[in-house]
């Protein structure tokens, strides 16, 4: 009983533990219900899973089932987030526990029950778990918010080299707030809609009605709360790494307000396109998106001057090559950062050209292209942040030496060649034509197949190595539970 209690503490009461338990979680459903995707069904492997595993697919509640799929997928990733700000964060412990209980009995609720109601036949009772689940979610975020309140003087930050106003208040903890406050607000926008089914308002995806001369406010509440969603994740995220990376100087206090007028603005424009202010919506995205961006900018040049300066403080002059080899010494350390200007020219930059391009260029396109564009901008923004997390959970476990070179390299490079091959994959038909594409698709395929491939097996030795470790008496997860207090913030 002793073995299964200590276990049952370090998964569900470190935040370590918690981390591992959301990233299992997301693993297992990607492994099982990526076997049912398109391309498995070109091998035959969808219908051997379906068969062996008495799945009940119904070909017209196809996108009912995607919908539950992302959003059980993305509550674990939102309750993984809010694992590493309650960690990072001061507050008090009352508000760090509950916000911690509620989102993850919400999202393993959301995760279990959503996927046995859509796709094991239609159990309304599970479905109406997976909406408690997602309540609890709401519920835990609207906690965190009142736990990030900056205005309270015992989270004043003391210290001139962060961005504080002149009272002292700490405006990195006004940014996560302001991240806070807004992505639950903003959740609202696939709520509300969510709440008319069966009064008129039926399941369809975002990418199956770009061209429909006239769209409802609700779809364009939910157009808009899908790109929202994604985009307040990524802004939070980058917050995180900041913080972890102990981020500072003159940057910092550049960075910080540029990210909370980011956020804001950029949410403005979001909730605009469900209201009359609709035609001019985009225009207020990409004000809101531009300090957004070079917030992260002034992120990485600080970081990456660290690890220069750092891998270089025994040499008088280093040359360039010696400044580039401390720079890439570490890939925990530099891949996050890199992944966010990778981000740049595979999501971002191809984003922002396609909307302002759309009529012009896009539109004049075969619908099929422009929703490849689209559905592959979604996935490749949600897998970028994957690897990110990834990344900076193999600095909080510990990884050293070789395995920690392995581990970090092995996600930047398997993901980016992916996503590289992703985005030349959408935009292919901006220099080639239909009719001699094919070679070019053949080779882009590959190359996509064999970077996802290779880092889910990655990720699968990583899961089997920690499930190893909790069989140990005195395994690092041991290690782990005795440091946490040590790693984490006073409360």
């Amino acid at each position: 009983m002793q073995f299964i209690k200590d276990r049952f503490n370090y998964l569900f009461n470190s935040t370590k533990g918690l981390i591992l338990v959301a990233i299992a979680m997301i693993a297992i459903e990607t492994a099982i219900f990526g076997m049912v995707s398109g391309p498995m069904a070109e091998f035959g492997v969808r219908d051997v899973i379906v068969r062996t595993l008495g799945m009940k697919l119904v070909e017209a509640e196809r996108e009912g089932r995607i919908i539950i799929l992302y959003h059980s997928i993305a509550m674990a990733v939102v309750a993984i987030e809010t694992y590493m700000i309650t960690s990072l964060l001061m507050m008090k412990e009352f508000y760090k526990q509950a916000v911690r209980v509620l989102i993850t009995v919400g999202y393993i609720l959301t995760i279990i029950f959503g996927m046995g109601f859509a796709y094991w036949g239609h159990n309304w009772v599970f479905h109406g778990l997976f909406i408690t689940g997602l309540s609890l979610i709401f519920f835990a975020g609207v906690l965190l918010v009142i736990a990030l309140w900056p205005w309270n003087k015992e989270y004043y930050q003391p210290e001139k080299a962060y961005a504080r106003t002149k009272k002292g208040v700490d405006v990195e903890r006004m940014a996560f707030f302001a991240t806070a406050l807004t992505t639950v607000l903003s959740s609202l926008f696939g709520a509300i809609p969510g709440s008319y089914y069966g009064n008129g308002f039926e399941t369809f995806m975002a990418q199956d009605i770009i061209r429909l001369p006239e769209k409802t406010v609700m779809e364009y509440s939910v157009i808009g709360h899908l790109h929202i969603m994604l985009a307040l994740i990524a802004i939070m995220l980058t917050l995180i790494i900041g913080c972890w990376l102990n981020f500072k100087g003159i940057l910092h206090k550049i960075a910080m307000p540029l990210m909370i007028l980011g956020t804001i603005v950029l949410n403005l424009g979001v909730w605009g396109v469900a209201t009359p202010l609709e035609p001019v919506a985009h225009m207020i995205i990409y004000v809101g998106a531009t300090p957004a961006m070079l917030a992260a900018l002034f992120l990485l040049i600080w970081e990456w001057g660290q690890l220069i300066r750092e891998g270089t403080s025994h040499l008088q002059k280093p040359n360039f090559g010696q400044k580039i080899s401390a720079l890439l010494h570490d890939p925990l350390r530099f891949g996050p950062l890199w992944q966010m200007l990778f981000m740049n020219f595979t999501t971002s930059f191809v984003g922002i050209i396609m909307a302002v391009e759309l009529d012009k260029i896009f539109r004049l396109w075969p619908a099929l292209e422009e929703r490849i564009e689209l559905t592959g901008h979604w996935h490749a923004l949600s897998a970028i942040i994957a690897t990110i997390i990834l990344l900076y959970y193999g600095d909080m476990i510990g990884l050293k030496g070789k395995l920690r070179k392995l581990y970090g390299w092995s996600i930047i490079i398997l993901s980016d060649i992916a996503l590289a091959s992703v985005t030349v994959f959408e935009m292919k038909r901006l220099f080639i034509s239909e009719a001699t594409q094919q070679p070019l698709v053949n080779t882009l395929m590959l190359l996509m197949d064999i970077g996802l491939s290779l880092l889910l097996v990655l990720l699968a030795i990583v899961l089997i190595w920690r499930l190893l470790d909790l069989f140990k008496r005195k395994g690092r997860w041991t290690e782990e539970v005795e440091n946490e207090l040590s790693e984490e913030v006073e409360k």
